[in-house]
């Protein structure tokens, strides 16, 4: 029985042109105890990357794909996308 598979680079290929690739990740996860004003502003700022980013969209739907509970995937937040997950869950 011949099983065939998708190849990663495949799946993976969208990140090589991330606005992020190669950026320090602490822009876009953020530290156990950052909290208030802190956050909103780490996370404006790795939503300004995001916005500008030509896979932002690819990004996104993987975060909500694999159901990545940290980070700012796509533009869109922690708090955003488990919002959207309560919304897609109740439909």
């Amino acid at each position: 029985m011949k099983v065939f598979t998708t190849p990663l680079l495949r799946v993976w290929a969208w990140q090589k042109d991330a606005a992020c690739r190669g950026m320090d990740s602490s822009v876009f996860f953020s530290p156990v105890s950052e909290r208030g004003r802190a956050r909103r502003r780490r996370e404006e700022e790795a939503r300004t990357i995001c916005r500008a980013c030509p896979v932002s969209g690819p990004c996104g739907r993987f975060a909500h794909a694999s159901q990545q509970e940290y980070g700012v995937w796509g533009g869109y937040t922690e708090s955003e996308r488990r919002s959207i997950k309560r919304v897609t869950d109740r439909t």
